[in-house]
């Protein structure tokens, strides 16, 4: 496991994914996910494969898509 997630999974907080676009061909995936974490949050661009299994899985995990972290400004 990558450190950046053992370092998110650590701090045993919910983790609320929200799909905002996902664009599906001939058993990949181009996914577009909303997520937060605690205060931090950001749009994940990943890719995935349908294996043989039907299952899918992911073949690149980016969690911050373009930008960097932003701390939430909720209330």
């Amino acid at each position: 496991m990558r450190p950046d997630y053992q370092r998110f999974l650590g701090l045993g907080l919910p983790i609320d994914v929200r799909p905002r676009h996902v664009y599906d061909h001939d058993g990949i995936a181009l996914l577009i996910v909303d997520w937060t974490i605690g205060d931090v949050h950001g749009t994940a661009t990943d890719v995935a494969r349908r294996g043989e299994d039907g299952r899918w899985r992911y073949v690149i995990d980016n969690p911050f898509g373009v930008s960097q972290a932003v701390p939430s400004r909720r209330s």
